[in-house]
């Protein structure tokens, strides 16, 4: 029995679907990434932005104060803790006066604490400090210098411009959340895609199967060939080896027919000339004779059956071989009064044996079940779960249960009294086995014996 190695199904949705998984992941990491990196870069463009107003914008008084020319145009940086805020330290010991100098009305009564930090002139130097109600600020500072137009000093300011980072996150997670939920949606629509491509993609391999199937149940003989390009090669082979395996099965039969015709030519020879003489001689010869006879039917019987059961598409009806078998056991014990009974099969069984072995199998156990019964042989056709079961009973003396098993034998008869060779139940115990079936012996219900021959069903 050939071991499974997995579903190609499964290996086609598996590959696709984890290649998709690794897609989405891979350009959701590297959309947000990008998106981040633009949201920053705005943030940090709108924190210079900032700078450079204020840098604009600062002047010293006649007295030398700092002070702004004219307001800064956000309205952040008038309301309260808004997250947007500005400062002008002076450098100490260059003309400046400390923290704080000035700052926006957004900072309200706080004082940004920034890093010991002082950029060269034009230099933009970047931090992040802790803000107002311990939130985050992302900061910028430029350090310029103002000369007193009174007596021309110098006086250095550090210019700060921050504004809290949740500007930058919020936007940053709303569009992750957007950008992870509408790829998880795209996800699943691809795996949708990939099953049904899957789907339609393997089912000629689907009804391939189900030609296959017809075909083993005697349905059809070959495949169609109504099959996509990239499998119709297969089904071109196929066929071809259906066909040669035909042609060798007939050939096979055709040659054991030719053979067993070409023995009993010379045995009937022997046979009319052992006739023709009373002594012991011609008499051993003739019993001979016989003996060769029955073994060449035997085996030429063994052979067919052998050859039929390779070839596939086997579908023998059941109630036509028995009608004809009834109709011709009617006519051959027609002068006994004998009554045979068959309840037809309400379902038009067919069997996976070839038609000749069939009735081969049951004219013997018909023959053999006329010859012992005194008046009636029931025939009874039932499905079983092996197969289909046959069961011929007749209203006989039966046969003893320890000889049932030995009647099988090739050569021994049961009673001596009645013709016959003592081939006809082992040929059809040797053809059922062919088959996959079984013959069995029991006692009949009607006080003789019950031959029960189970076969294989199609479908």
């Amino acid at each position: 029995m050939m071991r499974r190695r997995g579903s190609l199904r499964i290996r086609l949705v598996a590959g696709t679907l984890v290649w998709i998984t690794v897609t989405i992941v891979a350009a959701g990491w590297a959309l947000g990434n990008l998106f981040r990196d633009h949201v920053a870069g705005q943030f940090h463009a709108e924190l210079r932005t900032q700078l450079d107003q204020l840098t604009a914008h600062l002047t010293l008084d006649a007295e030398g104060r700092a002070s702004l020319a004219l307001p800064l145009g956000d309205p952040r940086l008038s309301r309260p803790y808004s997250g947007s805020y500005w400062q002008v330290d002076g450098v100490v010991g260059v003309g400046g006066v400390g923290a704080g100098v000035l700052r926006s009305r957004s900072l309200w009564d706080r004082v940004l604490v920034v890093p010991q930090d002082t950029p060269a002139d034009g230099e933009v130097h970047q931090h992040r400090i802790a803000g107002p109600q311990g939130r985050m600020l992302g900061m910028a500072e430029r350090t310029i210098a103002i000369e007193d137009g009174a007596d021309g000093t110098p006086h250095r300011f550090r210019l700060i411009a921050a504004a809290d980072e949740a500007q930058m996150d919020e936007p940053v997670a709303r569009f992750q959340g957007a950008l992870w939920l509408s790829l998880g949606v795209l996800a699943l629509g691809l795996a949708f895609a990939v099953l049904v491509q899957v789907g339609v993609g393997l089912s000629p391999l689907r009804r391939l199967r189900q030609d296959l199937e017809r075909i083993r149940k005697g349905e059809a003989q070959h495949l169609v060939d109504d099959h996509p390009a990239e499998i119709a090669p297969l089904v071109e082979e196929f066929n071809s080896v259906l066909a040669q395996n035909s042609s060798i099965v007939e050939r096979a039969r055709t040659q054991a027919g030719n053979l067993a015709h070409a023995v009993k030519t010379p045995l009937s020879v022997l046979a009319n000339a052992a006739n023709a003489r009373q002594d012991d001689f011609a008499r051993l010869v003739a019993e001979q004779v016989g003996v060769a006879r029955r073994q060449v039917d035997y085996h030429l019987a063994r052979a067919q059956a052998a050859a039929a059961v390779s070839q596939p598409g086997l579908n023998t009806s059941l109630p036509a071989a028995l009608d004809g078998l009834m109709r011709t056991m009617r006519q051959l014990h027609a002068g006994c009064e004998l009554k045979l009974e068959m309840e037809p099969p309400t379902v038009a069984w067919g069997v996976r044996v070839e038609l000749h072995d069939l009735q081969e199998m049951l004219g013997n156990l018909l023959d053999n079940a006329c010859k012992w019964a005194r008046r009636r042989v029931v025939i009874d056709v039932s499905r079983s779960a092996d197969g289909i079961r046959i069961d011929i009973d007749d209203d006989g003396d039966g046969i003893a249960a320890e000889h049932c098993e030995s009647v099988l034998r090739r050569g021994v008869r049961a009673d001596q009294r009645v013709p016959g060779a003592g081939l006809g139940l082992a040929i059809v115990d040797e053809l059922a086995h062919l088959y996959g079936g079984r013959l069995s012996l029991t006692r009949s219900p009607l006080g003789g014996l019950r031959a029960t021959l189970l076969l294989p069903a199609n479908g």
